[in-house]
């Protein structure tokens, strides 16, 4: 089996989440810059096996698109023209920076360690990663 990605994509940072190889375990991988995160998932596809990757989609309470959305799909288009043979599923991840939060909490992290925004990102790609293979 191959590994599946995740990302929390943002216009300033995208988080990343990853499977092990037989697809049990959801990890946070890394935050990067989103300007270098084309160049990062070549390096990181050219190393490991990964056979889909989930793109988190944003939605408002009522069902409607985020303003987000607009530089997702911008993205989209670039990963699949770049990566043409890579399969992409989009996943709701409303609630995934507030549940990424209260786990920081509950795992008792420090203030300050709960500031840091590119590891609430990561750890919200694992929550959309954790959802998809648990639903």
């Amino acid at each position: 089996m191959a590994r599946i990605l995740a990302l929390d994509y943002g216009v300033k940072r995208t988080g990343i989440a990853v499977t092990d190889e037989m697809q049990i375990i959801a990890s946070g991988l890394a935050t990067v810059a989103t300007k270098e995160l084309l160049i990062y998932l070549e390096g990181y596809f050219k190393s490991e096996n990964v056979e889909l990757v989930l793109i988190g989609e944003p939605r408002q309470m009522d069902n409607t698109a985020s303003e987000s959305e607009v530089y997702i799909q911008e993205f989209l288009k670039k990963f699949s023209e770049k990566f043409p043979q890579m399969q992409m599923k989009r996943v709701d991840e409303r609630f995934t920076s507030k549940m990424a939060f209260q786990s920081m909490i509950d795992s008792g992290m420090s203030k300050k360690k709960r500031k840091d925004k590119a590891l609430v990102d990561e750890i919200s790609a694992t929550i959309i990663l954790q959802s998809y293979l648990y639903k």
